[in-house]
């Protein structure tokens, strides 16, 4: 059975960049009838806050990405345990002593004469007198032993990858704290949970190479891995900068729809046009990973505006019938107001803002040379209730008696009524206004 896996660490709160790996897993999960889980990478206990576990499962829920359970790394610590064990007994998993600045003073050496900053694995020939020495000095870590031959995988978006494992340094899975760390647990967790596909950013290509010896080390075979180019900002600038201000729960408050962001996302950076759908289901059927490329991809948070106002044109009145109450909308005017304003909205917080238009009547305004104009075409227009048939014969009246017409004439009526220069048709808004415009 097909199993992919989102794997997040609850530092911080879910943005546009962790998105695409929490995509793309669902959707090859769910086209294949498989299953899709979610992981929460909690080993680092100091930074891993429960606001941020929450956060990650509103977002996933608002976006209608479903899992079909959730693990926590932090409740499986006795199976990185049982996986340590067995690595040290295989001679795959050995300590080391060097303090950070012992490993900088090395890598700087190296460096210096011409060689890849490679760790020299002077551990592995610590005698046991030694090793109780240091022991007792200072802390230690363990790193694992890479048999250093080349890696070798068929990338999902890549295509061939080969990686001469000689040129890595031997991975650090286990801190001096006790930490595990993320390329030793997510290993783990791949391997025992039958994880068959992966995808996740370009920058873990060479986590992956490092991976797929550690889980072929436990016993198991890797699974299938893909890795996506990473987001840019629109000029190729990076994006990781900005990545606070583009969390997904931002974009909600700024009023981004779900489908607006699935859409784009599941078609960024792939050779397919992006297209406006209107459910979760219909954005993974469409959804085909082999068509995603190499080159960064440039993403631009204002490319969701219109995708969102195209949305909300596109839905029936039960889709928004909670919103449109709470702006204050009668029941009896509901129909005719959404059918008129929905065309016209950027954001659901746009729909008590027409709503207060045809409440208040104070929306209106004029230019400075209709001033005069707009003055007389409202003394000549009559109280509410209007029909559908007032703008007509209002603007009808109006024009016979002031010679105004085509723009001349409807623009500075509609600025006078509405306080904008496009909009619905001013037949249906007219119908709608609950008092006589005011300038």
């Amino acid at each position: 059975m097909t199993t992919t896996r989102f794997a997040p660490s609850p530092t911080g709160w879910l943005h546009i960049g962790n998105l695409r790996a929490a995509l793309f897993n669902h959707a090859i999960a769910r086209q294949q009838g498989g299953e899709f889980i979610l992981r929460i990478d909690d080993t680092d206990q100091e930074r891993s806050k429960p606001e941020y576990v929450d956060g990650i499962l509103e977002a996933l829920d608002w976006l209608g990405i479903t899992h079909d359970r959730v693990e926590r790394q932090s409740d499986r610590m006795e199976r990185y345990t049982a996986a340590r064990e067995k690595l040290v007994a295989d001679g795959r998993l050995y300590e080391c002593f060097e303090t950070p600045t012992e490993l900088d003073l090395k890598r700087k050496k190296q460096l210096n004469m011409g060689k890849p900053p490679v760790y020299d694995r002077a551990a592995l020939d610590l005698s046991d007198a030694e090793k109780d020495r240091l022991r007792a000095e200072r802390g230690s870590h363990w790193r694992f032993r890479l048999d250093r031959e080349r890696i070798e995988w068929e990338d999902g978006i890549l295509g061939p990858i080969s990686i001469d494992a000689a040129s890595v340094s031997d991975p650090v899975l286990i801190k001096e704290s006790g930490q595990v760390l993320y390329t030793f647990a997510s290993s783990v967790d791949d391997a025992e949970m039958g994880i068959t596909d992966v995808v996740r950013g370009s920058d873990h290509v060479t986590n992956t190479a490092t991976q797929i010896q550690i889980i072929r080390a436990l016993g198991y075979e890797p699974p299938r891995f893909a890795h996506h180019s990473l987001l840019t900002g629109p000029q190729g600038e990076a994006l990781s900068k900005r990545l606070g201000t583009l969390s997904l729960r931002d974009l909600k408050a700024a009023g981004i729809e779900p489908m607006a962001i699935l859409s784009l996302m599941a078609r960024l950076g792939s050779s397919q046009p992006v297209e406006l759908r209107q459910t979760p289901a219909e954005v993974i059927e469409g959804f085909d990973i082999a068509t995603f490329g190499s080159a960064p991809t440039k993403f631009d948070p204002a490319d969701l505006e219109p995708l969102t106002a195209r949305w909300l044109s596109q839905q029936p009145l039960s889709e928004v019938a909670e919103d449109v109450r709470a702006a204050g909308v009668p029941e009896d005017l509901a129909e005719a107001f959404w059918a008129t304003v929905r065309g016209n909205l950027k954001t659901r917080a746009t729909i008590a803002e027409w709503w207060a238009v045809f409440r208040d009547g104070t929306a209106g305004r004029a230019e400075p040379e209709d001033a005069e104009f707009v003055a007389q075409a409202l003394g000549m227009l009559g109280e509410p209730p209007y029909g559908p048939e007032t703008w007509k014969s209002w603007t009808d009246a109006v024009k016979a008696e002031t010679g105004r017409k085509g723009k001349s004439l409807f623009l500075p009526l509609r600025r006078a009524v509405t306080g904008m220069d496009h909009g619905p048709e001013m037949a249906d808004v007219m119908a709608l206004m609950q008092v006589k415009p005011r300038v």
